[in-house]
């Protein structure tokens, strides 16, 4: 059975330690502590190499899975499923401008739907004079007619 390794978000210069981290979560009284060791060090060196191919920088952040098996004690990593998520320093800033655009017009969307219900309401309570006026004015009239008919 196949297990997943799952690093989440992190910075690149600390991705080492939390592929080991994740790995004794992930493995611990499945296997001894030593091959977990020995197993972290071969994905870790593996995906050092991915970084460099990728030219990752340190405060870049990634997203690291990969599977991996447990075969007579060992962990044996299926290297096809390994998945390198980067991004960028720079690409980090402009999401940030980007977020920040977004929620400014989610306030400014806020602020416009806060008025037209500020008008609804004053339109009910118009609404409502009107028709009690209505109301007094039929009252009226029928008043009226009965002491005609009188």
């Amino acid at each position: 059975m196949a297990v997943k390794l799952s690093t989440g978000y992190v910075r690149a210069s600390g991705y080492a330690h939390k592929v080991r981290r994740v790995l004794f979560a992930l493995a611990r009284k499945k296997v001894e502590p030593k091959e977990i060791i020995r197993a972290s060090a071969e994905l870790n060196q593996r995906i050092f190499e991915e970084f460099q191919r990728l030219n990752v920088s340190k405060e870049d952040v990634v997203r690291i899975t990969v599977e991996f098996r447990i075969k007579d004690g060992s962990i044996v990593w299926d290297y096809d499923s390994l998945r390198i998520e980067v991004y960028r320093k720079g690409e980090e800033e402009k999401l940030a401008k980007a977020m920040e655009e977004v929620e400014e017009r989610e306030r400014e969307l806020e602020e416009k739907i806060k008025a037209i219900e500020e008008v609804a309401l004053n339109l009910k309570k118009l609404s409502d004079e009107l028709i009690e006026r209505i109301e007094e004015l039929k009252q009226e009239h029928t008043s009226l007619k009965l002491r005609e008919e009188v």
